[in-house]
């Protein structure tokens, strides 16, 4: 299977997941790190980065 760099770049670089309830959100690193974006279905403010199949 082939992987181009721009459908890699739109599925994983700026995303992230809630740590409580699961959910995709997009955003950049520092608004994550400084906990400035909060998750539209809980409220949680804890995110990780989605992680990509290999």
């Amino acid at each position: 299977m082939v992987r181009f760099p721009e459908a890699t770049a739109r599925l994983f670089h700026g995303v992230f997941v809630c740590k409580r309830c699961k959910t995709k959100r997009k955003g950049d690193m520092r608004s994550v790190m400084l906990k400035k974006i909060s998750c539209r279905r809980c409220g949680g403010k804890s995110f990780r980065m989605v992680k990509s199949k290999r």
